[in-house]
């Protein structure tokens, strides 16, 4: 699954990750800034399309990320 980001609310995958808001304005930014590819060191563009759907999951559930989490956030594995 190269090149795809895969959203790991738990924080369990190994490997490097990147932190994002859960807002999709958030996501737009970080894509049109190239930020994903920069943040997690690897070469071209990657699938969003995974974190997105998280984003929108999490948003329309009104629930928080992870228990006990104050501020939401979600980390992303670019595997």
């Amino acid at each position: 699954m190269d090149g795809i980001l895969i959203p790991d609310p738990r924080r369990r995958l190994p490997g490097r990750g990147a932190w994002l808001h859960l807002a999709p304005e958030c996501l737009d930014r970080a894509e049109r800034r190239s930020a994903f590819p920069r943040a997690l060191r690897v070469p071209g563009p990657l699938d969003t399309a995974p974190v997105r759907a998280h984003i929108g999951t999490v948003r329309d559930n009104g629930a928080r990320e992870t228990p006990g989490s104050s501020t939401p956030g979600s980390k992303v594995d670019p595997s």
